[in-house]
């Protein structure tokens, strides 16, 4: 039997397949670019585009294969991982009627019901995380505006069980990303049948919960036609894609932090319960492994920021990297290398701190442009003033967990595709005022799903073998006196974004995205 293994990941802004060897080695990736259309009759709506994403999943798993040279039986096993809270709806038959990304934020009356019934307290306290883009309020907005959907549905799965599905033809979850449904018992690891009859929907929608890394099927005939796989290939319970970041950089243990930058930005600390806000800020799910769980804040949009800006502002850069034959990025960070910390003066008003309970964000913007200067306030002010602005939502999100698990934050591991670059890290560090660890593999998401599939046809023992696959790329500590200047940009910047939010609160500007029910 061979030793490759395959893992199919959906985030938010893209799809992408990347193949590992049994020893944790990146051997290829491809990915597809994609987009959520939303519906102008519903507001805040987002559609996840089941048929034309599973063809571009399909493009990517072959492209991998193809750039690994390798052949469908050499893999030996597949798994997947997503986006949470994004959910599919199937009919009898199987066929998908109605999803969303996890963005989708279309329910906000039935959020609001809720809320003055009662019910998002008693769910927060129970599952975890706030109703703004969870399950229970999207139910209740699919029975109300498309009543023949809500009557045809007889499966549901979170976006990550929709590949295994589309793989294997079972409908199955697991605690990690069922528990970002809303729906689950935190501390059962499983559906919680009080809050369904909370929201008096169908118990037997649910699929069954198996912990990551379980065997739930093969690749099926239809599947392997899509997708390049062999006929036959175990398909093995994945999970959600910071969880399994988690497992792929070996935070498995308690008080293990992490920050993990893509699309967004999860800041994260794993525990040995469930350790729940009790000012409803944050969010606390199940981790991947067994006997764990996670506490996290969210930057938002972080990464798909970043890409909005290569590809408004800098078409300069991209052609000079075009030229070059290196990533625009690159070129990017290089020019904003030298640009101090405060980025010249210009504050980025992008994501907020996660308050979920009333999760909203300011107008997307740039504030203090020096046009007397335009030499100091431009591309590579803005470039560094974004990725300074994550490391902020970072450092806010870092104190709530420090004051809910009464736990100081030594050292942080940073990964994900933020981590790439040599400035954002030293950024992030500055504005910790922790050293941050950079491994070798970026794609812990994959790795982690990698690693379930890996248990599944017995490469590994168990999930916690990331502590022992994990490689260290380079450690970045905090510059002390720049750490300093970044506390009083912090405060700064904190000061000016609430007032920011406050034109949006008065109807002025629109802001750049709000949860259902603010």
């Amino acid at each position: 039997m061979s030793d490759y293994i395959a893992a199919i990941d959906a985030g938010t802004g893209s799809g992408r397949c990347v193949i590992f060897d049994s020893q944790g080695t990146q051997i290829a990736l491809a990915s597809r670019e994609w987009s959520h259309p939303s519906l102008t009759e519903y507001p805040g709506s987002f559609v996840f585009e089941t048929d034309q994403n599973w063809r571009l999943l399909c493009e990517s798993i072959k492209e991998a294969l193809h750039k690994a040279s390798l052949a469908p039986d050499d893999i030996c096993g597949v798994s997947a991982t997503s986006m949470r809270e994004g959910m599919v709806l199937y009919d009898k038959e199987g066929e998908e009627i109605w999803a969303c990304p996890n963005v989708d934020s279309r329910a906000r009356t039935e959020v609001s019901q809720l809320i003055r019934k009662g019910l998002a307290k008693k769910i927060y306290s129970q599952a975890g995380d706030w109703l703004a883009i969870t399950s229970p309020p999207r139910f209740l907005w699919i029975k109300k505006h498309q009543p023949k959907i809500y009557d045809r549905m007889a499966h549901m799965t979170m976006i990550s069980d929709w590949i295994l599905y589309r793989l294997s033809g079972n409908f199955v979850t697991d605690p990690s990303a069922g528990s970002s449904s809303d729906l689950f018992q935190l501390s059962k690891r499983t559906w919680s049948d009080e809050i369904i009859k909370w929201c008096r929907l169908p118990r037997d929608i649910f699929p069954r919960v198996y912990e990551p890394g379980t065997v739930i099927g093969e690749v099926t005939s239809q599947a392997a036609n899509d997708t390049g796989l062999k006929k036959g290939t175990p398909v093995v319970q994945g999970g959600a894609d910071t969880q399994l970041g988690l497992i792929g950089i070996g935070a498995v243990d308690p008080n293990d932090s992490t920050a993990i930058g893509g699309t967004f930005w999860q800041q994260t600390i794993v525990t040995d319960k469930p350790v729940i806000d009790p000012q409803s800020r944050l969010r606390t799910l199940c981790h991947a492994v067994p006997g764990r769980w996670m506490t996290e804040g969210i930057g938002f949009l972080c990464g798909l920021t970043m890409r909005w800006f290569r590809d408004a502002f800098c078409e300069r850069e991209k052609e000079m990297a075009a030229q070059q034959g290196v990533d625009p990025y690159f070129l990017l960070e290089k020019n904003a290398e030298n640009v101090p910390p405060g980025s010249n003066g210009i504050i980025p008003i992008f994501s907020d701190i996660m308050n979920a309970k009333r999760w909203m964000h300011a107008s997307p913007s740039f504030i203090q442009f020096n046009i007397n200067q335009p030499q100091k306030s431009g591309v590579k002010e803005c470039f560094r003033a974004i990725e300074e602005s994550a490391a902020y939502v970072a450092r806010g999100h870092m104190k709530i967990l420090e004051e809910i698990t009464r736990h100081k934050t030594k050292e942080i591991v940073f990964c994900g595709g933020a981590s790439k670059g040599v400035l954002w890290p030293q950024i992030l560090a500055d504005v910790l005022g922790v050293k941050a660890k950079i491994p070798i593999v970026r794609e812990s998401t994959a790795l982690g799903a990698a690693i379930c599939a890996g248990v599944g046809v017995n490469l590994f023992s168990n999930l916690k073998v990331g502590k022992k696959l994990v490689k260290w790329d380079r450690t970045v500590q905090p510059d002390r006196a720049t750490h300093d200047k970044y506390l009083k940009l912090y405060d700064q910047w904190s000061e000016i974004y609430s007032r920011m939010v406050g034109l949006v609160e008065d109807k002025l500007v629109e802001p750049m995205w709000r949860a259902a029910g603010t």
